[in-house]
């Protein structure tokens, strides 16, 4: 089957390749969907109608039974999915362009999906093994006198969280799908575009990734309310004496969190791997030693490439925003349930589902900024009459305007109590706070990965004395840049915290409440056009992709420019995203920390309020947690290095064994580097996750060991604690200068491709090349997976927190 693959592969790409002609010969198409994806599309369109017809009465059911506010939940994420599904025949509908298009997008498509299936089965098998764990922890620990109250035995709540562990960790790899599925069919359908106009090209574009990413805000939210109302309805919440109360009931959704934190990890880490090693490999050998253009037909690496775009850069990410969805989704209602409890608040459902509502509302306002940007008016212009990245700002800033609007709104409703009349109005500050400190996020990180602004041309000129000053120039931008968004996120965190003190919120003992909530709220708020700033992002890769079809097909010059500059918009718009995914790590983290806090003086029944660093045992799990950044970078780096490593060897191999390649009179063996860089990321990727899932829970047990011949019985939760803190901080400043450095790198690159400092194969191009290998791992491999961790390193121990405690 592998051999007959490659043939396929080989025959849709160069058919006709002796004689450099642009006509290929028809790809025999396999099915690479997962098995259930393929079972599904089988079934009779009948049969779906009815499914989703029960499935939506279900969910109404159920929701009616619960709250209301889950109602409307239910509605804005049932019509975002409709809307999506309108997207994605709307993309689909456009042409594939001529035959030679539609063949390499099948090769990149069967190269994808075949990828997705086997790192996925992988990740599944890791994922039930982990939820049999936590099955077996649950079962066999102490629960909480609240629990023990409520009746809510030990084998009941090991079901929930396993079950709730098991379904976050589907939805996250549905969502990677999702991402990948989109992108892998809309390439082609924006080089076709780009034949005929740049404004449509981008629309289409941008279209694509908003289907993947009103149907991944929509998945996460659904996900939430659908667990937060059928344990409402099955546990008869607040059903009298025995019963659970709706204020505890976020705290059975922890496991949800977890499940989605662990796949997008593992899905970041290898998606991450494959996707630049293909891209360093090809690189180095293509542009730097034989001196021929990116994504040239003549490169073995180039499908490799072009698929490492998908499985990295979509998949990835749609499983990334997932879980930071999720995850300050669940942190929030968690802090919302406590300080209603707290404050003895009437009904607080409204402060334990404003989230939900917020990212329904996040739904409504994205699909608008969406939908906002139009075709050209003239179908006829090949020139790009406006910047791409003007048109995009334009729909955020549409978004970003109607979201303050519906963020007001919704704190007035819900958030509006007798006891302290005022405090939605403090709480709807800290959401506008929030919203600012996105927009802040965003700006910054396009003024530092542009390459209109100074700091990126400053790189690209020290590219003319050399590989090493360029690489010098880029380190010392990437540790610049981790400032203001330090300072912006600092004065969020207090002046959200602030405002939220001063709500006029109190316990009762008189002491103010408000504080994290109000961080909590700004989280939210930074959050609530995340459907947008995703569309954004997948727009990169897609557009990326298509000019590799473009190059590949051997297009005229005048689309391989509109191609071009989609994709410096695209590098631009994926490093102001990554961004933008740092911020809410950082608050979501936050908040998470608080939570895991309030768990274990629940759990050991003694306060836990502060973390005393002056302490040893708890420093030590402090620098265990700093370590801990630097050791997974830097295994994820090396990941990437010696896969890259075995990728060149193959190119020149190739080049050496097929001197005809270069002339077009052989063929490169694209299935070859495809298969080198699939099995080694799979291999690659686990090392460093399972650092990751292990660090917290070793270090736990180890201190709580040693706290019990101290007589400290929660110095394990302590340790632990330091370890969230440390790791916390130093991965928000390594994310930051990884992300940057590399965005500021690649971009470096493409100023000079597009013509300054001597362009396309001077000495400038290739010591930029160089630059832009070194930034590679930093920017889609390293970078993005710390600000996963951070937040699973969040989750993960408010799952395993009991194993920290004694008894």
């Amino acid at each position: 089957m592998m051999d007959e693959d490659r043939k396929d592969v080989e025959s849709a790409i160069l058919s006709g390749y002796q004689e450099k002609s642009k006509s290929f010969s028809s790809l025999k198409h396999k099915a690479k969907a997962p098995w259930i994806v393929r079972f599904a599309l089988r079934l009779d369109r009948r049969i779906y109608y009815l499914l989703t017809v029960l499935t939506v009465l279900g969910l109404f059911r159920v929701g009616s039974l619960t709250s209301p506010i889950i109602v409307f939940v239910f509605t804005v994420c049932t019509v975002s999915i409709g809307l999506a599904v309108y997207l994605a025949q709307w993309v689909l509908a456009k042409d594939e362009g001529p035959p030679e298009m539609s063949e390499i997008s099948d090769a990149i498509r069967d190269g994808a999906e075949g990828f997705f299936r086997t790192q996925y089965g992988t990740i599944s098998k890791m994922a039930v093994v982990l939820a049999v764990a936590i099955l077996g922890i649950y079962t066999f620990r102490k629960s909480t006198p609240e629990q023990e109250a409520s009746g809510l035995g030990r084998s009941t709540l090991a079901s929930i969280t396993a079950l709730s562990f098991m379904l976050g960790a589907v939805c996250s790899g549905v969502a990677g799908y999702v991402g990948m599925w989109v992108s892998v069919r809309a390439n082609v359908r924006v080089s076709s575009a780009a034949r005929r106009s740049a404004r449509e090209a981008l629309q289409v574009a941008l279209r694509a990734g908003g289907f993947s990413a009103l149907i991944v805000v929509a998945m996460t939210v659904l996900g939430v309310a659908v667990l937060y109302s059928t344990f409402s309805v099955f546990l008869n919440v607040d059903g009298g004496r025995g019963t659970i109360k709706t204020t505890e009931l976020p705290l059975l959704l922890v496991g949800y969190g977890f499940g989605a934190s662990f796949v997008a990890l593992f899905a970041q880490l290898g998606g991450g791997i494959y996707t630049k090693a293909a891209d360093v490999g090809a690189d180095l050998v293509g542009k730097v030693e034989q001196g021929i253009p990116e994504d040239d037909p003549r490169n073995p690496a180039v499908i490799a490439d072009l698929v490492g775009d998908n499985v990295g850069d979509c998949a990835a990410r749609g499983a990334d925003l997932f879980e930071s969805i999720a995850a300050e989704i669940i942190s929030a209602m968690i802090l919302g349930g406590t300080m209603a409890k707290r404050c003895k608040l009437e009904d607080p459902s409204g402060f334990i589902l404003f989230p939900l509502v917020v990212h329904s509302f996040d739904l409504v306002v994205s699909a608008i900024g969406i939908l906002s940007i139009k075709g050209t008016r003239d179908p006829n212009s090949k020139t790009v009459v406006e910047d791409p990245m003007a048109v995009l700002q334009k729909g955020y800033s549409v978004t970003l305007f109607l979201a303050v609007i519906a963020f007001v709104g919704s704190t007035r409703w819900l958030l509006y109590t007798e006891q302290a009349p005022t405090a939605w109005f403090h709480f709807a500050l800290c959401g506008l706070v929030g919203i600012a400190t996105a927009y802040l996020f965003v700006w910054i990180s396009q003024y530092y990965t542009d390459y209109k602004y100074e700091p990126v041309r400053n790189v690209a000129l020290a590219s003319t004395t050399g590989h090493g000053t360029n690489i010098i120039a880029g380190v010392g931008l990437g540790l610049e840049s981790t400032a203001m968004p330090v300072l912006v996120i600092s004065v969020s965190i207090i002046l959200t915290y602030w405002l939220g003190k001063t709500s006029g919120l109190i316990d009762s003992d008189g002491a103010p409440t408000g504080g994290l909530f109000g961080t909590a709220v700004a989280t939210m708020g930074m959050l609530s056009t995340a459907a947008y700033v995703l569309t954004m992002d997948m727009f990169g890769p897609i557009a990326d992709n298509a000019g590799g079809i473009v190059e590949m097909s051997q297009q005229p010059e005048s689309v391989r420019e509109i191609t071009d500059l989609l994709d410096a918009v695209g590098n631009t718009t994926k490093a102001t995203t990554k961004g933008f995914a740092i911020g809410s790590a950082a608050l979501a983290a936050f908040l998470l920390f608080s939570a895991y806090m309030d768990e274990v003086s629940s759990f050991s029944g003694i306060p836990f309020t502060t973390v005393d660093i002056a302490i040893p045992e708890v420093f030590v799990g402090g620098l265990l947690g700093a370590m801990l950044i630097f050791l997974f970078s830097a295994w994820a780096c090396a990941a990437v290095g010696r896969t890259a490593q075995e990728v060149v060897k193959e190119v020149r191999r190739q080049f050496i064994e097929r001197p005809g390649i270069m002339t077009y009179q052989e063929k490169p063996d694209y299935a070859r580097c495809v298969s080198i860089v699939a099995s080694a990321s799979l291999r690659e990727m686990i090392k460093p996750g399972a650092l990751a899932v292990f660090s917290p829970i070793a270090v736990g047990i180890t201190f709580r060991i040693l706290g019990q011949y101290t007589d400290q019985p929660l110095l394990g939760a302590k340790a632990v604690a330091g370890m969230l803190m440390f790791a916390t901080v130093v991965g928000i400043l390594m994310a930051l200068f990884l992300n940057t450095a590399g965005g500021a790198w690649d971009n470096a690159k493409k100023y000079v491709e597009s013509g300054a400092y001597g362009g396309k194969g001077s000495e400038t191009h290739k010591a930029a090349v160089t630059g832009d290998t070194v930034g590679d791992p930093f920017k889609d491999t390293a970078g993005p997976s710390i600000h996963v961790l951070i937040k699973m390193l969040a989750t993960i121990t408010l799952v395993m927190a009991p194993l920290f405690l004694e008894g």
